[in-house]
């Protein structure tokens, strides 16, 4: 079975591939798709739904949409659902970054987490699966791989950030990793 994957972000869909083993993901223009898909709620779940609807409701394809969000403690869990346009509606990353490490200039705290909720539609029925991933905003940008916060997220018990972690070691703990695995034992187990 085809899954048609709510993005056309290379770095998302090269993970997502590298997870889902046992059907084709593919990106939104596969299928021809480059609609500004709507995320009009104030929650990650609400919106990872919306958007995996949408593309059931337009194109009655199975499909599954994440929404990720970046949860800072010393900023009340912001930027949160608005992590992909926290500087402006741009939704520029290195934007984002100098934003939040001005607004976290002087803090104690810099711990974070990462919140990502994948929402798989199969035959108009959404199922949902979760992943976080604990650490702390470092105090500035380091390593040039993956996308996003990465380059200032240094997780948990390691002393490197996303950024500077190979694919293979950034899947092995990532919170879309997580939910995607969720997602894929869903998907091996016949979707139950």
């Amino acid at each position: 079975m085809d899954l048609i994957f709510a993005t056309n972000n290379a770095g998302k869909l090269a993970e997502a591939q590298a997870i889902i083993k046992n059907h084709k993901v593919v990106s939104l223009k596969e299928i021809g798709c480059y609609d500004d898909i709507p995320e009009t709620h104030e929650t990650i779940s609400e919106n990872a739904e919306e958007k995996a609807m949408y593309l059931w409701n337009k194109y009655h394809v199975n499909c599954f949409s994440d929404d990720t969000g970046l949860e800072v403690s010393a900023l009340n869990n912001a930027p949160g659902v608005y992590s992909a346009r926290y500087a402006g509606p741009k939704k520029d990353p290195n934007d984002n970054m100098a934003l939040l490490l001005k607004n976290l200039e002087g803090a104690e705290d810099r711990s974070a987490r990462f919140h990502t909720e994948v929402v798989l539609v199969i035959d108009g029925v959404p199922h949902h699966f979760e992943g976080y991933v604990n650490g702390a905003i470092t105090l500035e940008k380091r390593g040039s791989e993956g996308f996003g916060y990465d380059p200032i997220f240094q997780p948990s018990g390691y002393g490197v950030t996303m950024a500077e972690m190979s694919a293979d070691e950034k899947n092995s703990i990532s919170h879309r990793a997580m939910a995607l695995q969720k997602m894929a034992v869903f998907l091996a187990n016949g979707c139950k």
